[in-house]
């Protein structure tokens, strides 16, 4: 009778260190998780601010023509960021028939990356 008490409360001993020790487990799986989206976002808002520079050097403070070798760093600037809704902005950007619709994408296009830099 007495034995079998014992095997209760050291049962009960086994199981309660499991659930403290899992608990850590997943307390530790969720902070992992929670830092490598951090990481994630802040490689984001790294390549938004180089294609942004990027952008104002070669496109905005440009003098005349933009050339072949400026516009292939700025589509693979803007590809590495690896969002849609930025690559269909930097595309109507590309795509505008004249100056006002040009300066509107352009617009378009910068406060699009701002938001996804502050978000």
């Amino acid at each position: 009778m007495q034995s079998s008490k014992k095997i209760v409360a050291v049962i009960i001993i086994l199981v309660l260190g499991n659930l403290f020790f899992a608990s850590f487990s997943i307390t530790g799986i969720l902070k992992q998780r929670q830092l490598e989206q951090t990481v994630q976002s802040q490689q984001i808002n790294s390549k938004v601010l180089i294609f942004a520079k990027l952008f104002l050097i070669k496109v905005l403070r440009s003098e005349g023509e933009i050339t072949f070798d400026d516009r292939l760093e700025l589509e693979n600037s803007v590809r590495a960021i690896n969002n849609k809704e930025i690559f269909s902005a930097w595309q109507a950007f590309t795509k505008a028939k004249d100056q006002v619709e040009v300066q509107q994408k352009y617009y378009d296009l910068f406060n699009l990356l701002l938001l996804k830099i502050s978000s």
